[in-house]
This record gives structure tokens, C-alpha cells and sequence, in this order.
């Protein structure tokens, strides 16, 4: 006699929680030592990120600066960096940024509580005048609701995916209809942040 087969689907495997080392990965530290030549070509390959995936997480950030913009960055503090993403009630991907606590490169992100310099976050339109990477997603500071006087409201930052959680962002400054290229950050997926506008 034949073992009757059963058509009942398998039980779903708990999902495997996401393991995040608190230290920047060795291959996020390697692109942050490359020149601007060689991360515009690891920009070019990088694929679109997707917004569901984003939500929720604050991702580590390390900015890639003009070697003249070196010790202005490390006074200012700026070279580390988080920039976390949420949604809002009406379902636009909005972000933020937080500031970390200054030391070496490769340690540990302090994060500071404040956060700041809010954006949108879309796919490209084609037809719109931010429309330089179309295989990017863009942040956009213009919609973020900052202050009129809030200088990040003139940054548009275009970022692409490289790996599982591994991005490289291109970031602009608008001034008038001009959009001036001004350094590559790296980010990577940090830690669990907002999921949604209520919690901001």
C-alpha cells in the first residue's frame, strides 16, 4: 500500500533576526579608503535600494570628503554619521539624520538623541530636475519640512545598494536650478530605528 502524501504546506521557519555588528564591516571601511574615481564606478554597479527595506532602520554613515575637506570634517564632526528612515501617515518614505560622538573610524557609532535634517525619500523621476541616477533612490532635504533657514534643505542625496546592507550615496547641494556634486558617504544598517511619523 502507498503512503498517503500530505499537500498541507510545510510550517514557515521562524524568520532568522538580522545579526548587526555595532563596527563598521571591513569592506565599508575598504570603499571609504578609495578615491573618487574609483567609488563613482562602485556607484554606477550599485542597484536600487528598496524604501520597504529602509523603513525602520538607522544605517551608519561615514562620509567620503575632497581630500581639502578632510580637517574640516573631522572639526566639524561630521565625518561619522546616522541617517535613519520612517513613514509618514500618508505613506511618503520620509528620514532624518543623527549625529555621533567622535572617535577612531572603525569603533563604535555613539549616537547622539537629536535628530535632524529630515528628508524624502523616492525613486528618481526622470522628468523632474533631481534626476541624475536614475538606478538610485534620492533623498531629498527640499521636502524634509526643515527650517527656511536650515542650510541641509539645499542637499540631495542619491544612494544605491552594494550588498545585503551596504549602501553608497552621492550627495549635491542645489543652488538655483545648479546641483553641485560634493562628496560619496557609505552607509551601512545599523540597528532598529523609527517605523513610523508617530514615533518621531
Amino acid at each position: 500500500m502507498t503512503a498517503a502524501v500530505s499537500l498541507a504546506p510545510a510550517p514557515a521557519e521562524a524568520a532568522t533576526p538580522r545579526v548587526l555588528s555595532p563596527f563598521p564591516s571591513p569592506r565599508a571601511l575598504a570603499l571609504e579608503q578609495m578615491p573618487m574615481r574609483q567609488l563613482e564606478k562602485e556607484f554606477m554597479r550599485g542597484g536600487t535600494p528598496s524604501l520597504d527595506d529602509l523603513v525602520g532602520w538607522e544605517f551608519r554613515g561615514i562620509n567620503h570628503l575632497p581630500l581639502n575637506a578632510l580637517p574640516v570634517a573631522q572639526l566639524a564632526g561630521i565625518k561619522k554619521f546616522v541617517k535613519g528612515f520612517y513613514r509618514e501617515a500618508d505613506g511618503r518614505v520620509m528620514g532624518y539624520n543623527r549625529g555621533v560622538r567622535r572617535n577612531a573610524l572603525d569603533g563604535r557609532w555613539h549616537v547622539r538623541p537629536t535628530r535632524y535634517g529630515f528628508y524624502e525619500v523616492h525613486e528618481v523621476d526622470a522628468t523632474s530636475r533631481d534626476n541624475q541616477y536614475l538606478h538610485a533612490v534620492l533623498l531629498n532635504y527640499g521636502k524634509g519640512g526643515n527650517k527656511p533657514y536650515d542650510p541641509t534643505g539645499l542637499l540631495r542625496d542619491y544612494v544605491v545598494q552594494l550588498g545585503d546592507d551596504l549602501f553608497l550615496g552621492k550627495a549635491y547641494g542645489a543652488l538655483g536650478p545648479a546641483r553641485i556634486p560634493t562628496n560619496f558617504f557609505i552607509l551601512e544598517r545599523h540597528r532598529p530605528g523609527l517605523t513610523d511619523y508617530e514615533k518621531r
